[in-house]
């Protein structure tokens, strides 16, 4: 065994020579130790602070006994579903199974558990009953409240609730995970740790809440009652301030769910102390005769230098769980980071990204936001940006320059997220040039989502004339430059809001600017987002307005049909949504038509050409009578498909 990473089985703590583990960090993906994996940055922190942690990474969840590999921790259990939903890694949004998995060994499907927060905590219990339990990571964090859940169809419970923790710590957990760990180190019983920021707990229907609290909800009228669940919703988003977020609770029946108010983000210096902790930077070599982790592939020579997102797209769950109010680390650390990267025997020279959730972020919105919080009733960004938004790139300049100038380093990317709004907002062009001429490898994506002004006021994107300003300048900068590179953008289909007639819109938006995307996205009504709300209920949760809601399984399919219509065999489901839409003028040969008519035995119907290809039919076979059928069939095919040629 390596040293380098935590134990994962009784054998590597033995050789560490423990005797119990203070900690056991149960996970549904894969053990990788590298500071992208919530699970590495959380056992290394707790490691940093003088616990021992082992790691019981996609555990054997059909009976407790693999939950007894390291004995009774002395501590407690941290369970979390892993770096994704459990169900958005198992399941399409078609509801169909998947068939890979990134965050297991090999891609392996089914190492995990539908749901696997709630199954590895009642195998805990089964082995070990009243040992502090706590849960956390994504899954844990954006179930928090009971929330509408896509695949079962029904309003569910708070997720701590059903799994039966003890504390549920949500958003990005250093702080709560923190001083939880001391307390329980104290000997504090853990059902009376309840006044940690970012955590949740339950308690007694009548028991005192330690912060002011917002509103108290009762689930039993949330689970049928939409107009109070998306209420709900919008006093939960209200509160995802740490400086002005307080108290929420729900009712379950004689109990009481408390959500505690957030977490502060982590500062500067505290990011910087986190990012430097000794990380394997790989998955555990056990994994190696599997063809190791394929998530690692994407992330193994990148560097995260921000958190938070005050983009705050409505489909989005970062506003959930990691907050809006920016924070970035030090062009120091990152570069610290780059240098470790270069110096690993298998980088050739590429860093592969230098970008966070929003790559072109580093600091809060404006500075109201660090002494007064965030907004709670407009968005800084959509539909237009904020008078107090502060647009400065110039430090993520030097950032990027100062990494490109560390030895070994011979090119850096930017791959994730741009927001082109923010680059078009700032005056100055410098970023927007080097960005072009320096980072792109060939091919930038970028999100405009969609091209109706409806659509993207219920994503909360602006108007698609930003990206317009963009696009034209990202091309004309590359001319410059004498480079040719591409913009690939992210689209989706069936948002709330987005009718047929959107849904055209967007089809003839992508013809008209040449746009054949490979990969269209159908909207995924996940927990946390506001846009999974307005799905439910029909209700825009940030201002209580009624939205058009596309939940008919044929009609998201005709949607995603038409953002590649292009597509031959589309062409029935893009026939199909047009004279749904009342547009059967986009169904012909001219060149504004999406789709050719239908063929029945080769000709076209209601359509000049058709009538042409017949006469060429008959011509051809007074020409060739001495031919056999076959000869005099196969010619007109030929004459037929020059036709077709022409007219697509």
């Amino acid at each position: 065994m390596s040293l380098k990473f935590l134990p994962v089985s009784r054998e590597e703590m033995d050789a560490l020579g423990w005797d119990a583990p203070d900690f056991v960090y149960v996970t549904g993906d894969a053990y990788v130790d590298h500071p992208s994996f919530g699970a590495a940055i959380i056992t290394r922190m707790l490691e940093n602070q003088g616990y021992r942690v082992a790691v019981l990474a996609q555990p054997d969840y059909k009976s407790c006994a693999d939950f007894k590999r390291f004995g009774r921790p002395k501590l407690g259990f941290l369970v979390t579903g892993g770096n994704i939903d459990s169900m958005v890694a198992h399941y399409t949004v078609s509801k169909k199974k998947r068939s890979y998995d990134y965050y297991s060994p090999g891609g392996k499907a089914g190492l995990r558990p539908d749901r696997a927060v709630i199954v590895y905590c009642n195998r805990v219990r089964e082995a070990y009953g009243d040992v502090p339990l706590i849960i956390g990571g994504l899954e844990a964090s954006l179930r928090r409240f009971s929330h509408y859940d896509y695949w079962d169809n029904k309003v569910r419970r708070s997720v701590l609730i059903d799994s039966r923790a003890d504390i549920l710590s949500y958003g990005m957990g250093e702080h709560s995970i923190s001083r939880i760990a001391e307390l329980l180190n104290k000997g504090v019983p853990v059902k009376k740790i309840r006044d940690v920021r970012g955590t949740a707990y339950v308690c007694a229907r009548d028991d005192d809440v330690f912060f002011d609290t917002a509103a108290v909800f009762d689930y039993n009228v949330m689970k049928t009652d939409r107009e109070a669940y998306a209420a709900a919703f919008s006093v939960q988003y209200k509160n995802m301030d740490s400086v002005t977020g307080r108290a929420i609770c729900e009712l379950y029946d004689e109990r009481k769910l408390v959500v505690n108010p957030p977490s502060p983000p982590l500062e500067r210096e505290e990011l910087d102390e986190i990012y430097a902790l000794p990380y394997a930077r790989d998955y555990h070599p056990s994994y190696k005769k599997d063809g190791g982790v394929p998530a690692i592939e994407e992330v193994k020579f990148s560097i995260t230098h921000n958190r938070g997102c005050f983009g705050a797209c409505n489909f989005c769950a970062l506003a959930f769980h990691q907050g809006r109010s920016v924070r970035s680390r030090s062009i120091e650390s990152c570069v610290k980071e780059a240098e470790i990267i270069a110096a690993m025997p298998d980088f050739k020279g590429y860093i592969n990204d230098v970008g966070g959730p929003t790559a072109n972020f580093r600091y809060p919105a404006c500075k109201k936001q660090i002494k007064s919080g965030v907004c709670a009733d407009r968005k800084c960004l959509a539909p237009k940006p904020c008078p107090n938004l502060e647009v400065d790139h110039s430090e993520y300049i030097k950032l990027l320059e100062s990494i490109e100038n560390v030895k070994g380093v011979k090119k850096v990317f930017v791959r994730s997220g741009i927001r082109f709004d923010y680059v078009m907002y700032d005056k100055n062009e410098k970023f927007l040039r080097k960005l072009v001429r320096d980072h792109v490898s060939g091919q930038l994506k970028v999100a405009p989502e969609h091209c109706s002004h409806n659509v993207l006021s219920h994503m909360g994107k602006p108007d698609i004339e930003v990206y317009e300003r963009f696009r034209k300048r990202f091309f004309e900068i590359s001319k410059e430059c004498g480079l040719e590179q591409y913009l690939v953008p992210y689209l989706m289909s069936s948002h709330p809001g987005s009718t047929m007639k959107d849904a055209v819109k967007l089809a003839c938006y992508l013809k008209e600017t040449g746009l054949n995307p490979e990969q269209v996205q159908d909207f995924y009504p996940t927990p946390g987002t506001a846009s999974t709300v307005m799905y439910y209920t029909g209700i825009d949760p940030l201002t209580n307005s009624r939205v058009c809601k596309t939940d008919d399984y044929n009609e998201k399919k005709l949607q995603r049909a038409l953002l590649q219509f292009y597509r031959r065999e589309n062409a029935p489901l893009v026939r199909e949504a047009l004279i749904k839409a009342g547009r059967e003028d986009l169904i012909g040969y001219s060149e504004k038509c999406l789709v050719r008519p239908q063929k029945i035995s080769g000709y076209s119907e209601n359509s000049s050409r058709a009538k042409k290809s017949d006469s060429i039919s008959k011509k051809s076979n007074l020409k060739n009578k001495n031919l056999s059928p076959k000869s005099s069939k196969d010619k007109f095919s030929n004459k037929n498909k020059k036709i077709t040629k022409k007219g697509r």
